[in-house]
């Protein structure tokens, strides 16, 4: 059975941020991940999670300008100081929550870009952030996501990011594998989840086209999971979806076959 945990940035929407972990655990989820925590100190995260009696898992590097379109830096030459301070802010955070996983959001192409230099950059800023991990005793993640959620996100290729991996080299960095994603990318996602599993540290999953939970769209997720079991995989399956006008608890209706029921 996979281990379910939740993303507090898309569920529980109903509830304010720090509210959202009492809430998650009521519905009876052990685990949580979210995208920024940065709007709240780390000793307000941490309180939240522990009170719940919730292991966070996840969350991103700070986004830089979000407000002017910037998802991550570590592929903006012109940000690399900026993406360095904003890494060791990041590990303040990890410190904070006894999180072991931090996504390192690439970033947005700007208008007239080099890809070669942002590459450059990119391999350069995870090595470095890779080294910098490994003395926090971090796992680092890289994700491609789709450039119709992200128009002109800068790794958007599940082979190019295990390229990446492979270059690099460092043990503590690997695949965040999304099957919302990948699907909208490539397609064909149960075989390149076999192919990509030896990279793969973490698995999100939300259904499209409207990134929906399982049994609301285009994926088989009960075939999936299946799968997952299968192949072996006993990392955290992460539910990243939005749960749609009726609410977080009637998304979760599918999840009770698997054993997260409310407490």
């Amino acid at each position: 059975m996979p281990r379910f945990a939740v993303n507090l940035s898309f569920l529980f929407q109903e509830d304010p941020f720090l509210d959202r972990f009492a809430a998650a655990a009521a519905q009876g989820f052990e685990a949580v991940e979210f995208t920024f925590p940065y709007d709240f100190s780390p000793a307000a995260v941490a309180a939240a999670a522990r009170d719940a009696g919730l292991q966070v898992v996840l969350f991103n590097t700070p986004p830089g300008d979000y407000a002017a379109g910037e998802r991550g830096l570590a592929a903006l030459p012109a940000r690399r100081q900026d993406f360095r301070a904003a890494m060791m802010r990041a590990f303040d955070y990890a410190e904070a929550l006894a999180c072991p996983r931090i996504h390192v959001i690439a970033g947005v192409e700007p208008a007239g870009a080099d890809r070669r230099a942002m590459r450059a950059c990119y391999l350069d800023n995870l090595a470095w952030a890779a080294e910098q991990a490994s003395g926090f005793g971090r796992l680092l993640l890289i994700e491609p996501i789709n450039r119709r959620d992200i128009p002109g996100f800068y790794l958007h290729d599940y082979d190019e990011a295990q390229r990446i991996i492979e270059e690099i080299g460092a043990p503590n960095l690997r695949l965040q594998f999304d099957f919302y994603h990948a699907q909208i990318i490539h397609g064909d996602v149960t075989k390149r989840f076999e192919r990509q599993l030896p990279w793969s540290a973490h698995v999100q999953i939300a259904n499209p086209p409207d990134r929906r939970g399982p049994g609301d769209g285009e994926l088989d997720y009960r075939f999936i999971f299946d799968r997952i079991d299968a192949l072996g995989y006993d990392g955290w399956v992460s539910c990243e979806y939005r749960a749609g006008e009726a609410g977080t608890a009637a998304s979760l209706g599918w999840i009770r076959d698997y054993g997260i029921r409310p407490r």
